[in-house]
């Protein structure tokens, strides 16, 4: 049951279910999961403050290990730590926006170009694996679970690119956007033409047409800066 005392804008309905009691040795990658999905899907808005005593409580941990927590998500640019402000969820400017989605395109396109030189038939029928479970998710209006697929399917294919420098600037880049990537699909047309574009994508790669494949990638990837920036300071709690 969610403690009574919590503030109930720090949980939303999409993560208010009990959470079970965290393994003490898988306690400090569980609670960075935990909170880094918060900052995702938006329980966690950018710019708020963090209350240490309501997610102590909310993931039953003690300080410590939050804090250790809000450490690693500082070093990748999701939360800012101030010594006399104390946490708070990273909000980027909208310049800071418009020039990291730029960035990502160019990775995801050079991922998309690679990835068409080197994938494999198994690695395609993962990814289409992903794509079937991403519309079902769709279809039960499911944004929590079609966001994971999606994510999954835009990893593999940067993993299918088989370039490890590329993968460690993906990495971190991917990172700093996963919130504004999730909160893009609030938008129900733009949620549907990013299936579109996904669909596009399984065809470029059954081709191994990486030029294809780039210019979708690149593309879907400003649509979804633009369609961030339409949504501005629009509240993100989940429905």
């Amino acid at each position: 049951m969610q403690n009574p005392n919590l503030n109930p804008s720090v949980v939303s309905p999409a993560s208010s279910q009990e959470l079970p009691p965290i393994a003490r040795q898988q306690l400090h990658d569980t609670v960075v999961d935990h909170l880094r999905r918060f900052i995702v899907e938006g329980v966690l808005e950018p710019g708020r403050k963090l209350n240490e005593r309501e997610l102590c409580e909310t993931l039953g941990i003690s300080r410590t290990p939050l804090r250790e927590a809000l450490k690693v998500l500082a070093s990748e640019g999701l939360i800012d730590i101030s010594p006399n402000r104390g946490a708070s969820v990273s909000k980027m400017s909208e310049a800071e926006l418009r020039e990291t989605f730029e960035l990502m395109s160019g990775l995801e396109a050079f991922s998309g170009e690679l990835a068409c030189e080197r994938i494999t038939a198994a690695e395609i029928a993962e990814i289409k694996a992903l794509h079937y479970a991403m519309l079902a998710c769709r279809a039960q209006n499911d944004l929590a679970g079609y966001y994971s697929r999606n994510q999954a399917i835009h990893d593999k294919i940067n993993e299918a690119a088989r370039n490890s420098a590329l993968r460690q600037t993906y990495i971190a880049v991917n990172r700093r956007l996963q919130a504004l990537r999730f909160r893009s699909n609030f938008e129900t047309p733009k949620w549907d033409r990013a299936i579109d574009d996904h669909a596009h994508m399984l065809e470029a790669l059954d081709a191994r047409d990486g030029k294809r494949l780039a210019a979708i990638l690149r593309q879907h990837l400003l649509a979804k800066r633009d369609a961030v920036l339409r949504i501005g300071d629009t509240p993100t709690t989940l429905e």
